[in-house]
């Protein structure tokens, strides 16, 4: 005798009426918006992510581009940092190239970023994230990952029904529309909230995990990008199933590490927590340019500006880093990343440049042209411990000296009111406009994963 399946549950997200049963449409409001599921009052693990943020935030607050492609993004030379749906129906992506987006949507309303406008928001949102459990683990501004286990007292529902009140009330409240995946881990819930945005609330119950992973594409599993997708191609793995079928210690021989990270995860296992004190791992600036850059004359003055735009980001969060990272980017779009470790952490712009200047100065031939440069810290701590005096480079104190007053004087009188000439001449003579939002300085968080895994 076959087992018997297992009873499906409803929930409507319209009028959050629930109970059991595979009904096609809510018996309470007629909406044909239920979720059904078997394991509905069962799973607690969430990521919320929300739909398009930027640039719905922009269409809130102007109503004139409810029904027109909307690009946030910088200059002619700068790249796309979100758009709209309707956009992205005509192939537009983030991270492309905004000449090629306006090639691809002529039609386009190309909107600047508004950080601080974007940030407000989605610290509503987080605070809202906040009220239903403790266990937030933000990912980024519009993102975050959810533990709601054991909430159902404190809520009076069952997690799948505090996230359909969640999201039904940042619409109506705050305008802003969130896609939800709900699952038995962090892997499959980030995985089911890109299931059907927008406005998608998808489940992926442990029952099924297995057969739900075996026909995707190996893609699929966060963190592998297109480098790791051709070395698997390579070796005969094309989807998730295919990994399924393969012993995990053949996998650790080919592929070490990530082949047992890559088992796992094909097999929906995550033991990962949702941790909410993971804070920031990386501080970081950077632009770009309207015209292509080639010498140190030009690149250096700005490479100090980002340094001190760095600065002052970890200097206000009270944090300092071990190693600086430099970011470059070719006018052939080929992204170079170089990363030097510090004696000790630094929070000063004097050293976060001089580290990056003799990075840069390697990279510069003469021949290859940039259109992008950005310098970041990492492996941040408490800035109490960065910065001792420095006993070999005598002049470093007195420099250290010379960044404590500047900062004072911009603290006093306002930012940027004493400059070095080396910084001037970056801001005076810079050639570009900013990539997305000015200098993109950004405090990035933890678990956004690398674009790829880097096989090999």
């Amino acid at each position: 005798m076959a087992p018997k399946a297992a009873a499906a549950y409803f929930l409507c997200r319209d009028c959050l009426s629930d109970g059991q049963g595979a009904v096609k449409r809510c018996p309470n409001c007629g909406s044909p918006r239920c979720l059904i599921h078997p394991e509905l009052r069962q799973l607690s693990i969430a990521h919320i992510d929300c739909d398009s943020f930027f640039a719905a935030v922009e269409k809130r607050d102007n109503p004139d581009l409810i029904d027109k492609p909307v690009i946030i993004g910088g200059a002619q030379r700068g790249v796309v940092a979100t758009c709209c749906y309707i956009a992205r129906i005509r192939g537009v992506r983030s991270a492309m190239p905004m000449f090629q987006a306006r090639r691809l949507c002529p039609n386009a309303v190309i909107v600047r970023p508004n950080m601080s406008k974007y940030s407000k928001v989605g610290k509503e949102i987080r605070g809202r994230m906040q009220a239903l459990t403790p266990l937030v683990e933000p990912l980024s501004i519009d993102e975050a990952f959810l533990d709601l286990t054991g909430t159902d007292k404190l809520h009076h529902a069952y997690p799948a029904l505090t996230l359909a009140r969640f999201a039904k009330a940042t619409e109506e409240e705050i305008g802003i529309t969130v896609s939800v995946g709900l699952s038995h881990n962090k892997f499959l819930a980030k995985v089911a909230s890109d299931l059907e945005k927008p406005k998608g609330f998808s489940i992926i119950g442990k029952e099924e995990t297995t057969n739900f992973l075996k026909d995707k594409p190996i893609s699929l599993i966060w963190g592998v990008g297109a480098v790791s997708q051709k070395k698997l191609a390579q070796e005969g793995f094309h989807t998730i199933g295919q990994l399924q079928e393969t012993d995990a210690t053949i996998l650790a021989k080919r592929f070490g590490t990530l082949g047992l990270r890559l088992s796992k995860l094909a097999r929906g296992e995550d033991d990962r927590s949702v941790s909410p004190s993971q804070g920031a791992k990386s501080i970081s600036s950077e632009t770009t340019f309207n015209k292509d850059l080639i010498s140190a004359n030009d690149l250096l003055p700005i490479l100090r500006r980002l340094s001190e735009t760095t600065a002052a980001r970890a200097k206000k969060a009270n944090l300092a880093g071990r190693t600086v990272t430099l970011k470059l980017k070719s006018s052939s779009f080929k992204s170079i990343t170089r990363s030097r470790s510090l004696p000790d952490p630094t929070k000063l712009a004097d050293k976060i440049y001089s580290m990056g200047k003799s990075m840069l100065l390697k990279e510069l031939n003469g021949s290859t042209s940039y259109r992008l440069i950005g310098i970041g810290i990492g492996e941040l701590c408490d800035a109490e411990q960065s910065d001792p005096p420095d006993l070999v480079d005598e002049q470093a104190g007195r420099r250290a000296k010379a960044e404590a007053a500047i900062d004072l004087l911009s603290e006093k009188f306002g930012n940027r009111t004493v400059e070095l000439g080396l910084t001037l001449k970056g801001k005076l003579g810079r050639e570009g406009k900013d990539s997305t939002a000015g200098s993109n300085s950004d405090i990035h968080s933890a678990q956004k994963p690398d674009e790829d895994s880097g096989i090999g």
